[in-house]
């Protein structure tokens, strides 16, 4: 299922070297007794060993889940954005089809290329890139992340990029990337203001942060055509989406800049014009929402994207937003 691109060093580091290095160890010397605090060690965030071990794993759960519409079998192995979306997701399949998804087709993954890099503290994290049987020729980038040692992985980012889209990505000697902090200067944006950033220019279009593009100024008049359909107003509520396990996840590029992996929140309001009511939205919505739908309906999504962040004084300073997965939450009719 996966292929090491790495060198032969990486594949010697087993589990139990990583752990020694990570949990406090107490050395006796001759001055007395020093503590060496493993949450403040520079380390590599898993083996390769480990991180294919917690794709396999996800990807039975995921594969369980959504063949029983049962979130409680993949709970433990998805948090942040993608938690968001699968638990919604389910939710709206099991309301619809209680004795599971007729349609289930098992996701396979496979050609996968591990990035994982070397940094000190929670959360420890890396990205798994792969083929999959759906989505075209698109790969799957799908970052795992744990805030403890015996914490199992979870996939805190789901995104389908275009194929060669992937930048290469800065490693040293040993094969180990390097992680990128939310608040690095060295980039044309910091990736902990990638989020904030995006919903002020999906809301205003102002500013040359982001490059044109599909997940960009596409976007943007694709929703502008929509707020003006005839009898119903739409309107479009954007909000960061930052903390906790929705923060931002950063890797050096080989150019020096990063690919950022972060999450936002939108709101989609239909108002349906007087004497007229909203249209439809459908069994999927319809299992999500709360209320009765009169006059206008409040849709809550989640969304993750990944960016390509470069560095600072680079002759294309513009963002690129590559990949974007987006998901239905809750909604409310009124």
């Amino acid at each position: 299922m996966s292929r090491d691109r790495g060198p032969r060093r990486l594949r010697r580091l087993d589990r139990s070297a990583l752990t020694a290095a990570t949990v406090t160890v107490l050395s006796m010397t001759a001055s007395g007794c020093v503590v060496v605090h493993g949450e403040r060690e520079v380390l590599p965030a898993t083996t390769r060993a480990e991180a294919a071990k917690a794709l396999q794993q996800f990807t039975n759960a995921y594969n369980a889940a959504d063949k029983a519409y049962d979130s409680s079998l993949d709970a433990a192995h998805v948090t942040g954005a993608l938690g968001a979306i699968d638990a919604a997701r389910l939710k709206a399949g099991k309301a619809n089809s209680p004795s599971g998804n007729a349609s289930h087709t098992p996701l396979k993954l496979s050609d996968v290329t591990y990035t994982i890099p070397k940094k000190a503290g929670w959360p420890r994290w890396f990205v798994a890139d792969a083929a999959g049987n759906k989505g075209g020729t698109a790969r799957w980038l799908l970052v795992f992340t744990r805030d403890g040692l015996n914490e199992p992985f979870q996939v805190a980012y789901l995104t389908l990029v275009a194929e060669g889209k992937v930048p290469e990505f800065k490693k040293d000697a040993d094969g180990w990337a390097e992680a990128v902090p939310a608040n690095s200067t060295g980039l044309a944006t910091e990736p902990g203001d990638l989020s904030k950033d995006y919903t002020s220019y999906l809301k205003n279009g102002a500013g040359d942060v982001f490059a044109d593009g599909t997940h960009t100024s596409v976007w943007r008049a694709d929703r502008a055509k929509d707020a003006i359909r005839p009898g119903l107003a739409t309107q479009y509520i954007d909000a960061p989406l930052a903390n906790d396990a929705y923060a931002p996840l950063a890797l050096r590029t080989k150019d020096g800049g990063a690919l950022v992996f972060f999450a936002t929140h939108h709101y989609v309001k239909e108002t349906a014009h007087s004497g007229t009511s909203v249209p439809s939205p459908g069994a999927a919505v319809l299992a999500l929402t709360t209320g009765e739908i009169k006059q206008s309906l409040m849709m809550e999504f989640v969304s993750n994207e990944v960016a390509l962040d470069p560095p600072k004084g680079a002759d294309d300073r513009q963002v690129d937003v590559i990949g974007r997965i987006q998901g239905l939450t809750s909604a409310q009719g009124s």
